[in-house]
């Protein structure tokens, strides 16, 4: 998947002192102890000039259950090669099974990656304060000397990115490509997702940032949404995963750096830091024009003008008489006209230049809950 800018790094300290002071008060002492200890440990790896080996202190109160490595490692047979399901930013992702017989996927820190304790702590405290049907379930976390691991529940199908986003050779070649990535698929399907799929992911992707927008007090702006980071369970439900960039607000903040996904990023956001809710918006159009077009939001593969997805884009996003331009062609046509110029229009909404035009989540998550309704209805019958 892109990568982050290269001038996309950890947000300072003064970063950290703003989402705790947004906490909200019942909340606010168990992001205390969060917070203090991502401090501190920053300060000693400062004056060492390495990780800090301290662990961060985790406040008991937490939901999420903390693990010791030694649990971690028996869970994933000592993470094994055969265990791992795929690497990120933040490091190696392996299937593991407890104790108790939960699978499981636990996320190991890369301790020279990019990411680190700001991010370990700023995942933990979000996922325990945050929680809804289309978000990821943390199920713990081990801090134990120098390791910083994250526990998950398992989501059998991987990520919307190994179902979605095909390569040019068509769908043969998509499942040789999947059957050699690491995902967190146990089995590879080599049949494009449908229309009626693809509106409930969008649905269910909609529903987790309205959640985070609209309904968490201070609200949550994710910073990172991308088809990646939507997880997807046996049944396709999507949930929304990696909250180590996630910011409480207040919402019209303005970011001391820049962080996220080059494609989906806000172009007020990387002119000037410019921090909003709205932010998260646009990258949900850009998510939902992959869903439609069945493209990468940036393809290095493509020729010139075609590899940023938006700037493709665009000329047909103007112009409704050419919205069927932007269908996936492995689609072959099975869907209804109609609600695929819906759903291009709110692509369309979310992708406005200026934050202010683009619509709140909870009324696109109205009409994508139309979208996905007719296209169940219509899902047995020939469009």
């Amino acid at each position: 998947m892109v990568g982050c800018f290269a001038c996309f790094k950890p947000a300072g300290e003064e970063e950290e002192e703003e989402q705790a002071r947004s906490l909200p008060s019942a909340s606010r002492r168990r992001g205390r102890s969060l917070r203090l200890s991502c401090s501190s440990s920053t300060r000693r790896k400062e004056q060492t000039g390495g990780n800090a080996s301290a662990a961060p202190e985790i406040s008991s109160s937490s939901r999420a259950r903390a693990f010791t490595y030694g649990e971690l490692a028996a869970a994933t047979g000592n993470f094994q090669a055969e265990c791992l399901l795929g690497e990120g930013g933040f490091g190696r992702v392996y299937r593991g099974r407890l104790e108790s017989g939960q699978v499981v996927a636990v996320k190991q820190l890369d301790r020279d990656g990019a990411q680190g304790n700001r991010e370990f702590v700023v995942e933990v405290l979000m996922l325990s304060l945050l929680h809804h049907p289309n978000l990821v379930n943390l199920v713990g976390y081990c801090a134990d000397g120098e390791q910083r691991l994250l526990v998950y529940e398992y989501m059998a199908l991987g990520s919307l990115a190994d179902h979605l986003l095909l390569p040019s050779g068509g769908v043969e070649q998509q499942g040789c490509r999947r059957r050699a990535a690491a995902t967190t698929t146990t089995t590879t399907t080599t049949t494009a997702l449908s229309w009626e799929t693809r509106m409930r992911v969008a649905l269910g992707a909609a529903r987790g940032l309205e959640y985070l927008h609209e309904t968490a007090n201070p609200p949550v702006i994710y910073r990172d949404l991308k088809s990646s980071n939507v997880l997807l369970d046996d049944a396709l439900c999507p949930k929304l995963s990696d909250f180590g960039l996630a910011k409480l607000g207040p919402v019209g903040d303005r970011s001391p750096r820049v962080m996220g996904t080059y494609g989906y990023c806000a172009p007020e956001y990387v002119r000037a830091g410019n921090l909003t809710v709205k932010t998260d918006v646009y990258s949900f159009g850009v998510l939902l024009l992959e869903l439609v077009t069945g493209r990468r939001a940036l393809d290095s593969s493509r020729p010139p003008a075609e590899q940023v997805l938006v700037a493709w884009a665009r000329p047909m996003l103007r112009d409704s008489k050419r919205y069927r331009e932007l269908a996936d062609p492995l689609l072959r046509g099975d869907f209804p006209e109609r609600d695929l110029k819906q759903a291009v229009a709110v692509a369309a909404m979310c992708l406005q230049d200026e934050a202010s035009a683009r619509p709140l989540m909870s009324d696109a998550a109205v009409t994508l809950e139309y979208l996905a309704e007719a296209a169940a209805v219509s899902s047995t019958t020939s469009y």
